[in-house]
């Protein structure tokens, strides 16, 4: 594998990527692009201003390409639901239309366990063989969802094509930064009465489970999620914050308000979004961990210990130690 090729390079994934395949020798290119540059360089890298929804044929004809990694997906909720879904929906379609023309061999999707959905009757731990129920209200589980279903179309149309599918769920480590993230990091934070254990996989496992993936050629559709839960409670706790519990109802109720008149300091979420705080939605790791005979580095509870103590170095450092290290 001497050649990748990864969309969305300046993103969470795309810079853990970057930095992963950095350091494997027999990576000896990396093409990635982004419509902004990324935060950190390698020499292997050659960045190209690109957004994903234009065409990519160009950039993909004749590079000798082992493997196409699509990470450009908006995941945070943004009130533009329409730039979300065209970035989302149409920006995937163009991938691989355009690896298709190319001749690309190898793809590897960052799905998501949102495509699953966050319901009441949810199992104890969704299999990769769980039916695909992602939220419609809430744009990027929709989208994850919907795009399943046309990967499976593209999967039966091209069988010479190996499509690799990773469905991670929210993934923790030192790079967590998301409106989830900011949500725990605040010194007074509202939760439902009523919440579900939830899960993590940590970036570092992330990374090397997809390299494995790639590596073998694995063809398929692949869950990716820590052993073991943690509650939102242990997480505030853990960032040294307090935790106020008030009726689910109610805190839907307040977040809409909060939501629709646009004060992103209260929230950075609609409401729908809370329904994967209330329902569990634990993702099986059997099946990776079987097939690549893979042990995760860190459970659940230690990926988030990770993020946490990042956070408070971060805040134990003097403004003078910040202004250096920035």
């Amino acid at each position: 594998m001497k050649t990748v090729f990864i969309t969305g390079i300046s993103g969470y994934f795309g810079e853990k990527f970057l930095s992963f395949l950095d350091t494997k020798p027999e990576v000896e290119r990396i093409i990635g692009i982004d419509i902004k540059a990324p935060g950190i360089s390698s020499a292997k890298l050659e960045f190209i201003r690109h957004d994903v929804r234009h065409d990519l044929f160009p950039l993909l004809k004749d590079k000798d390409i082992d493997c196409v990694i699509h990470a450009a997906y908006v995941l945070p909720p943004n009130h533009d639901k329409d730039m979300m879904e065209d970035i989302n929906i149409n920006g995937t379609r163009n991938v691989f239309e355009s690896c298709e023309r190319a001749g690309i061999k190898h793809i590897l999707d960052c799905s998501s366990t949102t495509a699953y959905g966050f319901h009441e009757d949810n199992p104890e731990f969704l299999t990769e063989e769980s039916e695909l129920r992602g939220n419609d209200d809430f744009t990027y589980s929709k989208n994850k969802k919907e795009l399943e279903f046309f990967m499976r179309a593209y999967r039966q149309a091209h069988p010479d094509i190996c499509l690799t599918i990773i469905r991670p769920c929210f993934v923790v480590g030192p790079g967590f930064d998301n409106p989830l993230a900011r949500h725990l990091q605040k010194k007074i934070v509202f939760l439902g009465t009523t919440s579900a254990p939830f899960q993590y996989i940590h970036e570092d496992d992330l990374v090397e489970i997809a390299y494995r993936l790639m590596k073998e050629k694995k063809d398929g559709i692949y869950n990716l999620g820590a052993d073991g839960t943690i509650t939102f409670e242990e997480m505030v706790r853990m960032l040294g914050n307090i935790p106020v519990k008030i009726p689910n109802r109610i805190l839907y109720f307040l977040n809409s308000i909060f939501w629709n008149l646009r004060l992103t300091f209260l929230t950075e979420f609609p409401s729908p979004c809370l329904n994967m705080l209330q329902y569990r939605w634990v993702a099986s790791n059997e099946k990776v961990k079987k097939e690549l005979d893979y042990t995760l580095r860190y459970t659940t509870r230690q990926a988030f210990e990770d993020f946490a103590e990042s956070v408070h170095k971060k805040n134990d450092r003097t403004p003078g130690e910040s202004k250096r290290s920035g």
